[in-house]
């Protein structure tokens, strides 16, 4: 049953009722929140690419960062997207016939296999185009040592048996009594057109996927600020949509960072970790503007919410589990064949960064 204006099971689901309490604050937080979102995801960002920050901050850093953000992504579908969605589109104030199936599994199902298909497709349409040019690619990187995690995003050319990598990744040859010919050999290829088409397939792979990924994590921004701008907690939900939004921010920002991409590509990390910046400050300014007529409770409000919610936590599960886990242990093998103790410690890493994001969603 859905009214504009009654209260089902204690649930208000009319329009309006947002809180104007800490009005001050609310406002204050669209620059807090920005301020740190945009610590999170630029700082593995401009510390990759600014020279002297480079020099001081550890290799090892980047690499706690990455893993970290990993298992912040992972949960995040589970934890701040799956739940939440399953709880809107399970409310109260919906029509009884949403209650007959689970609705907001099953939109994450179809976009699981959404990004699937579409990421299967793509492959299938670049290694085509590459091979009427003469060049092969392993899509998901097998045997490609510690690259492999970022050759899931690109082609990467093949000729005679050696990698040329667009992002400068360690080549390899098949037969050292040939290293010298074929090194020759690829060095010719390069300098042909072929060659750069190959590094642009690369290049545009890694940013549709990183994309996708941010697609996922900004929808569900902006909805987490809208309910912020008009909670009635909105003391303990603002403190912890910081840390929220600080540990999310790190997993964009070290996908962004470790990007291989040419140099007329170069603007395109600062940009998303830019836009994931603004995105929820812009839904608390979205809220705050509504806040007489929005109520996240009411029908349409969990309709909208809860659908993009549920297509977001596919497309993160997707990501996380395919592109992030599976390609950076499973098939690279600096962790196959890598030591035990650098292996536990970035599993250390991911499970950390999980389980602080999951720990946050017993109060968002």
């Amino acid at each position: 049953m859905s009214s504009s204006n009654v209260t089902v099971n204690g649930v208000y689901c009319g329009d309006g009722g947002g809180a104007d309490t800490y009005f001050g604050l609310r406002v204050a937080s669209v620059f807090i929140i920005m301020a740190t979102s945009a610590v999170g995801a630029l700082f593995p960002v401009l510390t990759r690419r600014t020279q002297w920050l480079n020099a001081i901050v550890p290799t090892s850093v980047f690499q706690t960062a990455k893993y970290f953000g990993s298992g912040v992504i992972i949960a995040t579908a589970f934890i701040h997207l799956l739940s939440p969605a399953m709880a809107e589109l399970g409310s109260p104030c919906l029509a009884p016939a949403w209650q007959n199936y689970p609705y907001a599994l099953g939109i994450s199902l179809v976009s699981i296999f959404a990004i699937f298909i579409v990421e299967l497709v793509a492959f299938r349409w670049g290694t085509a185009k590459l091979a009427k040019l003469g060049l092969r690619h392993d899509p998901h990187g097998h045997n490609i040592g510690a690259q492999g995690a970022h050759a899931a995003h690109g082609p990467e050319g093949i000729v005679g048996g050696e990698a040329i990598s667009s992002g400068g990744a360690e080549k390899f040859v098949d037969d050292e009594s040939e290293k010298d010919t074929r090194t020759k050999s690829s060095r010719d290829v390069e300098a042909q057109p072929s060659s750069t088409l190959s590094v642009s397939d690369s290049a545009l792979a890694q940013i549709i996927g990183v994309a996708i990924l941010e697609f996922g994590v900004l929808l569900h921004s902006i909805f987490i600020g809208m309910t912020l701008a008009v909670d009635p907690s909105f003391k303990i939900l603002f403190v912890v949509i910081v840390f929220h939004q600080m540990f999310e921010g790190l997993g964009i920002g070290s996908r962004l960072a470790f990007m291989q991409l040419p140099s007329h590509y170069t603007y395109v990390p600062i940009l998303g970790a830019c836009l994931y910046a603004i995105t929820t400050p812009i839904g608390i300014a979205t809220g705050l503007g509504i806040r007489t007529t929005y109520n996240p409770n009411s029908a349409t409000a969990s309709i909208v919410s809860g659908v993009l919610d549920a297509f977001s936590s596919g497309i993160l599960i997707y990501t996380g589990l395919v592109e992030l886990m599976a390609h950076e242990f499973v098939f690279n093998r600096e962790m196959i064949e890598g030591s035990n103790r650098k292996l536990a410690w970035a599993l250390g890493c991911m499970v950390l960064g999980a389980g602080l994001m999951a720990l946050l969603g017993r109060w968002a």
